[in-house]
């Protein structure tokens, strides 16, 4: 195993903790309807650096252990992160300076999070899959779910997504 791959074996495993400790450690407003994970700003590392896609997914599972959900949360949630993570990645191949790059990776948990979350948290609520009364759980659950990640992903996301390349921290994590 090269030096190369420890270290990021060793980022990937500090990405998953700290995404699972914010996430935990503010698990009052990250386990709710309008969940306001403030761990999910991380998800735009991706953008930079496909491989701490890895990281986050493992750091959702572990914080999603927690959830009210269960074990669907920690299969269904984690399956939200990874897309969004993937998505990222692939805004990330484009002009890593375009707003419209930096916009449409901040823009990827948003959609995903609100459409899978958002129909779980319905399943929960109805007791039932795709019938008339899971539709408008799921509309204002995706709404209310997908309003909390506008929130973390514009507020503190992107702001990092800008940040990100000029601070010392990007050439330790380019280096991995």
């Amino acid at each position: 195993m090269t030096s190369k791959s420890i270290q990021r074996i060793a980022l990937i495993a500090m990405i998953a903790a700290v995404y699972a400790a914010l996430t935990m450690g503010l698990a009052f407003m990250s386990y709710q309807s309008v969940q306001f994970r403030v761990a999910e700003a991380l998800c735009v590392l991706p953008f930079f650096f496909p491989y701490t896609t890895w990281g986050l997914v493992l750091g959702c599972v572990l914080a999603n252990l927690l959830s009210a959900y269960g074990v669907l949360d920690v299969v269904f949630g984690t399956l939200a992160t990874l897309l969004a993570c993937l998505a990222t990645v692939g805004f990330g191949r484009l002009d890593k300076r375009s707003w419209g790059a930096q916009i449409g990776a901040c823009l990827m948990p948003v959609v995903f999070n609100a459409l899978i979350v958002g129909a779980l948290i319905a399943y929960f609520e109805t007791d039932s899959l795709f019938t008339g009364a899971f539709w408008p759980a799921f509309g204002m659950n995706a709404l209310s779910v997908g309003f909390g990640e506008l929130a973390v992903l514009f507020v503190l996301g992107l702001p990092l997504l800008r940040w990100l390349p000029k601070s010392k921290f990007y050439s330790k994590l380019e280096a991995a």
